[in-house]
């Protein structure tokens, strides 16, 4: 019994030990027991993102923790890249877009619909959410609607120097964002909630940031390895090779969706929101200047130009969310709309 205490330790080894076996190409017995190591694996990447947030206090907690599966996801997006295939431009674009529209509809919905029910209001620092909205907005416009607009490029591309500009400007947006949010104004930030949740915990924070980097790292390798599984259900099904996507992403951002869900239902909506928000923004600030640079060096064309359904639906949800958070208190009725804007996106993806 004494053993089991070390779970979360104990479980992303296990995956790294069964991903290098590769038991999952044998029966369908592999295919459950990844299933089963990645939920472990999942749970354990949010266990050492709160005993990290517990440790450094906020918001370095949920900055550490959304940084390190943004640079995660990009180092996937840009090994799918290299690996070429006819649908390696769009991969940037779709990913990010749905990594966003995830973080926006469905991980906020849900976060203010348990902590509504539970706590019926909960507050949070306007301020920051402002602050972390017109940064997303800014990247979000230039990145994802800007394209379509452009002359130099072929209107749904980039040319080369305007793709330089707009990445320097969302890593600049960023790295400004960052600065306020632990420096300049990291007030706005801070959340009154105290848990003695991890109070006894002894490990170190090193020990804690390895097993983080370990349990994303083996979380995007299951996935990886189970999506042809999807991928041939989705095809017997009829269903849009999109749809793929939107599952994985979903996977890979378990982990915050998780951790931002536990403290909405503390009464911790201001990290629930310093996390979801703050991961929406480094999902797309660091992944187009990294996909732009990786582009460039081996002359690789990418589309970032979202489609009229897409603009339309990223127009909504931003607006969506800029009113919802506008008052500093959360609403039930707000995380219900959210929640069901993801359906709708989904929806638009099955039945275009």
């Amino acid at each position: 019994m004494k053993y089991l205490s070390y779970w979360d330790r104990i479980i992303p080894i296990l995956s790294i030990i069964v991903y290098a076996s590769g038991i999952f190409d044998f029966n369908i017995f592999g295919q459950f027991l990844v299933v089963a190591l990645l939920i472990g694996s999942i749970l354990s990447a949010v266990h050492h993102s709160e005993l990290i947030a517990h440790k450094v206090g906020e918001p370095f907690g949920t900055i550490i923790l959304a940084v390190s599966i943004t640079i995660i996801e990009v180092a996937l997006i840009i090994s799918l890249m290299l690996a070429g295939g006819e649908k390696a431009m769009f991969l940037a674009r779709d990913t990010v877009f749905s990594a966003v529209m995830i973080l926006l509809t469905i991980v906020i919905g849900i976060c203010i619909v348990i902590g509504g029910f539970r706590h019926f209001e909960q507050k949070f620092d306007q301020k920051s959410v402002n602050t972390t909205l017109v940064s997303l907005v800014a990247i979000l416009v230039l990145t994802l609607v800007l394209p379509n607009f452009s002359e130099g490029g072929n209107y749904i591309s980039f040319s080369k120097p305007q793709l330089i500009l707009v990445s320097l400007s969302c890593l600049v947006i960023y790295i400004a964002f960052i600065y306020i949010q632990t420096i300049r104004h990291r007030n706005y930030f801070l959340t009154e909630k105290k848990s003695e949740e991890y109070t006894k915990e002894n490990s170190s924070l090193i020990l804690n940031i390895i097993f983080l980097i370990i349990s994303l790292i083996i979380t995007v390798l299951l996935a990886k390895t189970i999506s042809p599984t999807i991928e041939n259900y989705i095809i017997e099904a009829n269903l849009p090779h999109s749809l793929l996507g939107i599952i994985i992403a979903l996977v890979i951002l378990l982990p915050e969706g998780i951790a931002a869900t536990k403290a909405a239902y503390k009464d911790d909506i201001q990290s629930s929101l310093n996390l979801s928000l703050g991961s929406a923004l480094a999902a797309i600030g660091l992944t187009i200047p990294s996909v732009a640079v990786v582009s460039t060096i081996f002359k690789i064309d990418i589309v970032l130009g979202l489609n009229n359904i897409s603009m339309v639906l990223l127009g909504l949800t931003i607006f969506t969310v800029m009113l919802s958070l506008s008052k500093g208190r959360t609403n039930i009725l707000y995380g219900v709309i959210l929640i069901i804007l993801f359906v709708t996106y989904v929806f638009t993806i099955i039945y275009p």
